[in-house]
């Protein structure tokens, strides 16, 4: 692979104005694409395989044109000064507000208080309900105008008026979010790189891969269903993985043009060796992404589509376009220092001399030599033998291998002591109980609990099939009757029939908050219930609503998650042992995988579970973490731990079967690779943290454990658990069985092969000078 990707190197450095003009019209292409699209699709809470699922199926086939995921608003009424709604002004402004909204465009029903008897006991509160014919991204302008010009009349007649429901949802305040990472990427490089040009060129290309992935999701959104959530995650991955694989390239260009080679072989050189670790890395992102298809949740596989679709573009810009913007700026990317060297060696010697000249010194370098190198590095000293001018991360390395017992132990303990509180992780959906409590739907919450009760936020809406009963009336009195005895139902609503007279639907108030332990300990003794009450009537019920719907997605969520976290860590051992030829490393890896994502679903049950620093995140309300959320981690993070594990022991494995003893190896692995990988986590924590800056405490929470992942991942396990475990392996850490070395292809992330082939052509090249200096 790596004389593969080098070949590509060359060609793209090569014909640069012809990659960059294909990329241009490939961008051109999808963004007219995207210009003639249909409006991306609202995100589909469709959830095969659940109760709350079936329920829905049922209303939408026995009771045609009531659309179940239909927009609704309650418009919650409070009177003022302790008084009452049904003093006859107040009565007055409630009923003018309900006329005015039931005339409106694409209403299907709208209920008043006092016909539907929703008045509070103490008459302080009420509230009407309003229905409409199409889905809430569906609804008009005109439509949410009448409803919010007919609330400000209420308003100035006296009422505090609040409305909740899907209708006039609040849109979320915008955070700084993408802006935010890439202004902390840009400071990260430039203090990385100390060049310009090399901080910007990642971004250039990152940007440019965000842009294609993004044009291309939304052409594609209506022929695959592609919302913009897709879009959103799309960007943030795509931004954050971007920025590093170029990161990468234009490292190791750097790395080769400091040790004497000239731009062109130097970038193709860096697309050979560091190419490789990007295309590996990218795969395994691509298919932990790709494997959320296997937990069955239609959302859930979109996403992981077209986020995997934008880490594909991410990979080819990096082994295309940067090389080819190399080839413009050569020597642009370089330190001041490394340009002056550059001009120094083509004004002394010329650039056929000094290649004769480099090549012919490092084709000498024997093992030994190389271990002494290595021996230097370990000990802190440099070629001056200067040793206050080591590198931090040789420093660090040293520090570990020396004493790897106590930083084991520290990190381990560490991570699973953050781990714990995972062991109490509630999952569920954020609703309006989770909103600030400056928008009208937070609002509307707090006045409906506080006037008919903390359940009356959470109803359960329960439809009785009656196909099969021999008295349907009888039978679904029976059901009511049946849930209104229940302990923690407060009440039950009148049944509304079918015209078949064949299902009814009912409505459940619980005594408890939609989110709280013993509602959803209620719906599992409902359900178990059924079966008795389907015995005794022939009748057979299911339930669902906002509430029921939480709790059996949180309940598939919480199935799949063992399942697909078996399969993300299989994979990982498997591709980490056919890169690194090896039994321990990838179990090490995988090790270090799972200390680092059960820290991190931790550290977000402690904050927004818990509630213990959420202030300083700005969550307002704590509550159950949203279903999804362990599934992103365990499959978000695993690509973006292999991309480090990658990049970090591709490097070591590279010192070692150079001929280093392992505990040397490690250090000559983090003195190329430990600033890179420092450098590139710090730029995906920014990316991430910057979603934090928004006002949904969803984004916050994703992107506050995208963050605190890639932090424990990046700089405890890999900078400190994977050179600990490494130095007591020793020459053990890289034994593989000779029947798997016989089984396995092989795979040079290292770039093995094309050093062999560049040393070949050295040796060649030393032949032929020598000949040369013979005949003279």
């Amino acid at each position: 692979m790596a004389t593969f990707l080098h070949r590509i190197g060359h060609w793209a450095f090569r014909r640069r104005l012809t990659v960059l003009l294909i990329w241009v019209a490939v961008l051109a292409a999808v963004f007219l694409g995207a210009s003639a699209a249909a409006e991306a699709p609202d995100d589909s809470s469709s959830m095969p395989g659940i109760e709350s699922q079936q329920a829905f199926d049922l209303i939408d086939e026995r009771f045609p044109g009531a659309d179940a995921d239909g927009a609704e608003a309650r418009i919650v009424f409070v009177a003022e000064d302790g008084g009452q709604v049904t003093s006859a002004a107040n009565r007055a402004a409630i009923d003018t507000l309900v006329a005015q909204v039931a005339d409106g465009p694409q209403v299907a029903e709208a209920t008043g208080p006092f016909e539907a008897k929703a008045v509070s006991e103490d008459a302080s509160t009420a509230y009407a309900s309003v229905t409409y014919k199409v889905a809430p991204d569906e609804l008009t302008d005109a439509s949410k105008d009448e409803v919010t010009r007919a609330v400000e009349q209420a308003r100035d007649a006296g009422l505090t008026v609040e409305v909740g429901g899907s209708a006039l949802e609040t849109e979320p305040a915008q955070g700084l979010g993408e802006v935010l990472g890439i202004a902390v990427a840009a400071v990260v490089l430039l203090i990385t790189f100390g060049s310009l040009a090399a901080a910007g060129l990642p971004l250039l290309t990152a940007v440019l891969g965000v842009g294609i992935s993004l044009c291309a999701i939304t052409a594609l959104g209506s022929a695959l269903g592609f919302s913009s959530t897709v879009g959103e995650l799309a960007m943030m991955l795509g931004l954050a993985v971007g920025i590093d694989y170029s990161l990468f390239v234009v490292s190791r260009y750097r790395e080769e043009r400091a040790g004497g080679q000239q731009p062109q072989e130097a970038a193709a050189v860096a697309v050979g060796t560091a190419g490789s670790a990007v295309v590996f890395a990218g795969l395994t992102v691509v298919i932990a992404l790709l494997g959320l298809s296997v937990v069955g949740v239609p959302m859930l596989t979109k996403m992981g589509v077209g986020s995997a679709g934008a880490i594909l573009v991410g990979v080819l810009i990096s082994l295309t376009v940067v090389p080819a913007l190399l080839g413009f700026w050569p020597e642009a990317v370089l330190s001041r220092r490394g340009r002056k060297g550059a001009r120094r060696t083509g004004e002394g010697l010329g650039r056929a001399g000094e290649v004769a000249r480099r090549t012919r010194t490092r084709g000498r370098l024997s093992r030994r030599s190389r271990a002494a190198e290595a021996d230097a590095q370990a000990t802190g000293t440099t070629a001056t033998g200067a040793a206050g001018t080591t590198p931090w991360g040789v420093r660090w390395a040293r520090f570990v291998v020396r004493r790897p017992v106590p930083v084991l132990i520290l990190t381990v303990v560490g991570l699973g002591a953050l781990a714990m509180p995972a062991l109490d992780l509630r999952m569920g959906m954020p609703g309006a109980e989770a909103k600030s409590t400056s928008t009208t739907e937070r609002r509307a919450y707090d006045a409906l609990a506080d006037g008919f009760g903390p359940g009356f936020n959470g109803p359960l809406t329960v439809v009785v099939d009656v196909k099969r009963a021999a008295d349907p009336q009888a039978a679904v009195t029976a059901v009511a009757d049946e849930l209104a005895a229940t302990k923690g139902i407060v009440s039950v609503s009148p049944p509304r029939f079918n015209k078949a007279e064949d299902a009814a639907i009912l409505s459940a108030i619980p005594s408890t908050a939609p989110a709280g332990k013993q509602t959803q300990d209620l719906i599992h003794t409902l359900r178990g219930e059924r079966p008795a009450v389907e015995a005794a009537t022939g009748a057979d019920y299911k339930i669902t609503g906002t509430t029921a719907l939480n709790i059996d997605v949180a309940r598939k969520m919480q199935d799949a998650l063992v399942p697909y976290l078996a399969v993300v860590v299989g994979i990982a051992f498997l591709l980490l042992m056919l890169v690194f030829r090896s039994i321990l490393v990838p179990l090490k890896a995988a090790l270090g995988y799972l200390l680092s994502v059960l820290a991190s679903l931790g550290a977000i049950v402690l904050v927004f579970q818990q509630g213990h620093g959420a202030s300083l995140f700005g969550v307002e309300e704590t509550g159950p973490i949203m279903s999804t959320m362990p599934i992103f981690l365990v499959g978000i993070i695993f690509g973006l731990a292999m991309d480090y594990e990658v990049f970090l022991v591709s490097r070591i494995r590279e010192a070692h079967i150079h001929g280093e003893n392992p505990r040397q190896s490690v250090v000559s692995g983090f003195r190329h690779s430990a600033p890179v990988v420092g450098a590139a986590a710090l730029i995906m924590m920014a990316v991430f943290g910057g979603f934090m800056t928004g006002g949904e405490t969803m984004v916050k929470m994703v992107g506050f454990g995208l963050a605190s992942a890639v932090f424990f991942d990046a700089f405890v396990v890999r900078m400190a658990f994977v050179p600990a475990v490494l130095a007591l392996l020793g020459k053990a850490g890289w034994w593989l069985p000779r029947w798997a070395d016989r089984l396995l292809p092989r795979v040079d992330v290292e770039g093995e092969a094309l050093t062999r082939r560049v040393r070949g052509a050295e040796d060649a090249s030393d032949a032929t000078e020598d000949r040369a200096s013979l005949s003279v």
